[in-house]
C-alpha cells in the first residue's frame, strides 16, 4: 500500500526526471519530453497508489490538490514545449512543480479515509480534478506573464510567444467555467442550492470574471506591461479562490475543506 511515508521517493524520482528534463530542454533536445513524461508519471503512479490506499479520491485536501497541481503544471510544461519549443518553459513549469511537491515534503497532510457526506458526490472527483487543471493551466500563462515582462526590456516581445500565453488563458477559463457549472451542479444535490455566495465561490466568481475581462481587453492592449500585470493580478485572484479564503474569518463558516 502507498501512503504519504512513500510520498518522499516517488517525488525525488518525478523531480530528478523533471530537472533533467529541463535541461534537456534548454539543448532543444526532443529527449526532454521523454524524461519530463517518465518524473510525471512517476508522480502519477504515486497519486493513484495514495487513491487505493484512502478508499477515496486524494482531492480532499490543500496537501492532496497540491499533488494535482504539480501533475498538471508538469504536463502543461511537456505540452507547451512539444507545441511552442519554448526551451524556457520546461524550466519555469518544474520550478513550480518543485515547489509544491517540496511543501508536501517539509509539511504532508495526512488524513482519515472518511469523507463526509456532501463530498460522496458523483460530481466530487470531476469538479476538482478539472479545478486544479484549470489552476494550473493559470498558473503555465502567469508563468509566461513573468518571464515576457522580463523580456520585454531586453527584446520585443514576439506574436507567437503571446499567442502561446493566450491559448493557456482561454483553455484555462474554459475549464473554470466548467468547474464552476460542476461545482453548482455538486452544490445543488448536496445543499440544494446552486449558488450560496460562500467565500471559495464568491472568490472563484471573481477570478471567473477577472480572466473574462482579461480576454476582453487582450485585443484591445497595445502595452505588453498591461497585459502582464492584469494576469499576474487575476492570478493572485485565483490563489485567493484556492487557499487563501482559509485565512479569512468569513472560511470559517465555509462549506468547503480544500
Amino acid at each position: 500500500m502507498i501512503g504519504w511515508n512513500d510520498f518522499i521517493w516517488f517525488a525525488l524520482s518525478a523531480v530528478l526526471c523533471w530537472m533533467l528534463g529541463a535541461f534537456l530542454g534548454w539543448k532543444n533536445s526532443r529527449k526532454a519530453i521523454v524524461v519530463s513524461l517518465a518524473g510525471t508519471a512517476v508522480f502519477l503512479c504515486f497519486i493513484i497508489g495514495l487513491w487505493i490506499t484512502l478508499e477515496r479520491p486524494p482531492m480532499r485536501t490543500q496537501g492532496e490538490t497540491r499533488l494535482w497541481y504539480s501533475l498538471f503544471i508538469s504536463f502543461i510544461g511537456i505540452l507547451v514545449y512539444s507545441r511552442w519549443r519554448f526551451r524556457w518553459i520546461l524550466s519555469f513549469s518544474t520550478m513550480m512543480a518543485i515547489v509544491f511537491t517540496c511543501i508536501n515534503i517539509f509539511k504532508p497532510e495526512i488524513h482519515s479515509k472518511s469523507l463526509m457526506p456532501a463530498l460522496q458526490s458523483v460530481w466530487f472527483v470531476p469538479h476538482v480534478a478539472v479545478y486544479m487543471f484549470a489552476y494550473a493551466m493559470m498558473g503555465a500563462a502567469t508563468l509566461f506573464a513573468i518571464y515576457l515582462w522580463w523580456q520585454s526590456s531586453r527584446r520585443k516581445i514576439q506574436a507567437d510567444e503571446m499567442t502561446a500565453c493566450d491559448t493557456l488563458v482561454k483553455i484555462g477559463w474554459a475549464f473554470l467555467t466548467l468547474g464552476m457549472v460542476m461545482g453548482s451542479l455538486w452544490a445543488k444535490e448536496a445543499w440544494g442550492d446552486y449558488w450560496t455566495w460562500d467565500p471559495k465561490e464568491t472568490w472563484a466568481a471573481a477570478t471567473w470574471l477577472g480572466y473574462l475581462l482579461y480576454m476582453h481587453l487582450r485585443p484591445h492592449m497595445k502595452d505588453h506591461d498591461y497585459t502582464f500585470a492584469l494576469l499576474i493580478f487575476n492570478f493572485i485572484l485565483l490563489q485567493m479562490c484556492w487557499w487563501g479564503i482559509n485565512f479569512l474569518p468569513a472560511a470559517q463558516s465555509s462549506v468547503h475543506v480544500y
